[in-house]
């Protein structure tokens, strides 16, 4: 059976301050002293649909991906919470290493925010040791997440955002069931973000089937191949 189509995409030509955002002055701050002051394409697409509570379907190669969904989780973490509220996926240790950089450089100015950075390839004991001591976000791979959620030391029941970051290449890479198997964990109330790079008009059918499975009446961004990448 052929997958149905997504939804239009809504494609931003704007650059917006990040101030006509509803965030909450610190996490403005947080932008502006990281050298964040108006929004690429990407953002002004994209955040103002995330930070309503609409799951989407994000198709950009860059375009401040990195920035886009950390904004979106830290718009809704409470800080004061010690419990693993956001969950984001990645397809590589490299990729994850430098979502979890970017949204630790943002989080700063809240102080007790904590990501904790699970991947294969990295000591399993030091990660459990890190979740018994309390994280509010998990960035990592499939595989490894899915080993914390069978050694139960790993807890989702408190996830509000779950992140699908370059969803097209987890899924090349065979983690379909694993990352299945992920968000089967998280409360079936969380926002669900998907990024992915496809390069054709329309995301690939196995896009689709993922979002069909995994989210609730997305929205669909695209960023033109053609704008300048940035993260």
């Amino acid at each position: 059976m052929r997958a149905s189509r997504p939804p239009s995409p809504v494609i931003a030509l704007r650059r917006e301050p990040f101030s006509v955002l509803p965030l909450e002055p610190m996490w403005l701050d947080a932008l502006a002293q990281s050298g964040h002051v108006s929004m690429t394409p990407l953002q002004a697409a994209a955040l103002p649909l995330a930070l309503a509570g609409h799951d989407l379907i994000v198709q950009a190669r860059q375009g401040g991906r990195a920035t886009t969904l950390a904004i979106a989780l830290l718009h809704r973490l409470d800080p004061q919470r010690f419990d693993v509220q956001a969950l984001v996926l990645c397809p590589t240790r490299d990729r994850a290493d430098m979502v979890a950089r970017r949204i630790r450089q943002l989080a700063r100015v809240a102080g007790q925010v904590k990501v904790a950075l699970l991947c294969t390839g990295m000591p399993i004991r030091a990660q459990i040791d890190s979740l018994i001591h309390g994280a509010h976000i998990v960035v990592g791979t499939p595989g490894r997440m899915l080993d914390h959620i069978d050694a139960a030391s790993l807890d989702l029941r408190a996830v509000n955002t779950v992140i699908f970051e370059a969803a097209d290449t987890m899924l090349d890479m065979g983690f379909a069931d694993d990352i299945a198997f992920v968000a089967s964990r998280c409360p079936k109330s969380r926002q669900t973000l998907l990024f992915h790079a496809s390069p054709d008009a329309d995301p690939p059918p196995e896009i689709v089937r993922l979002a069909r499975q995994w989210q609730r009446k997305p929205r669909a961004v695209r960023l033109g191949m053609g704008e300048q990448p940035s993260v």
